[in-house]
């Protein structure tokens, strides 16, 4: 017996219908949100970013500092702490304002682009006290900071202008040169704030 053409178009009509609603059902999660296309994946917000200051024993002051995120090194920087390799105390991390930064996690305050300390101006991250390896010095006051005037510009004396490798020594400090401090502060702002600063 032979299906009349309206009677065909009707089954067709069910047929697209039932198909929609299928195809709308697996696109939707429960309590009719939309599913995300990586569903699984961590969202920006939910990744967690640190930092890591690997210390250059050869030459302090050509040591690294990498933004780790999720896991992953994301940038990396030139940058010093202590006075160097030439100065005797300079790889003695219990040797305060003198000695590399002590091995060990810190806390990350929050960085701060207009910084106005006695010694230290303008980009700056604070970072917790530290007892170092004899178990009895602290090392305080840290900072990952730069030279520059408060606003971040290039001041006339030696401790507001960068001149070069030389100034990636400090007292203690992690160090980077004037623009790659406002880079790090640029990569940083893209995801929360880190909390943790390893030093290896």
């Amino acid at each position: 017996m032979s299906v009349s053409s309206s009677l065909r178009a009707r089954l067709l009509s069910v047929g697209l219908g039932a198909l929609a609603l299928v195809t709308t059902a697996a696109a939707t999660a429960p309590g009719g949100q939309a599913a995300p296309d990586d569903q699984g994946r961590p969202s920006a917000s939910d990744v967690v970013t640190t930092l890591k200051f690997v210390r250059n024993s050869a030459d302090p002051q050509n040591s690294r500092l990498y933004v780790i995120r999720g896991g992953t090194p994301v940038a990396e920087f030139r940058a010093g702490s202590g006075l160097g390799k030439t100065h005797r105390n300079g790889r003695k991390e219990c040797v305060r304002e003198q000695g590399w930064l002590p091995r060990g996690t810190y806390k990350v305050g929050a960085a701060q682009t207009r910084y106005n300390g006695t010694l230290v101006k303008g980009y700056a991250i604070p970072l917790s006290d530290k007892k170092c390896s004899d178990n009895r010095t602290w090392r305080t006051q840290l900072l990952i900071h730069s030279e520059m005037t408060r606003d971040g510009g290039r001041g006339s004396t030696e401790s507001r202008r960068w001149d070069g490798v030389s100034d990636y020594k400090s007292a203690g400090c992690i160090k980077l040169e004037p623009n790659d401090i406002k880079k790090l502060f640029r990569n940083l702002s893209r995801f929360p704030a880190p909390t943790r600063l390893m030093v290896v």
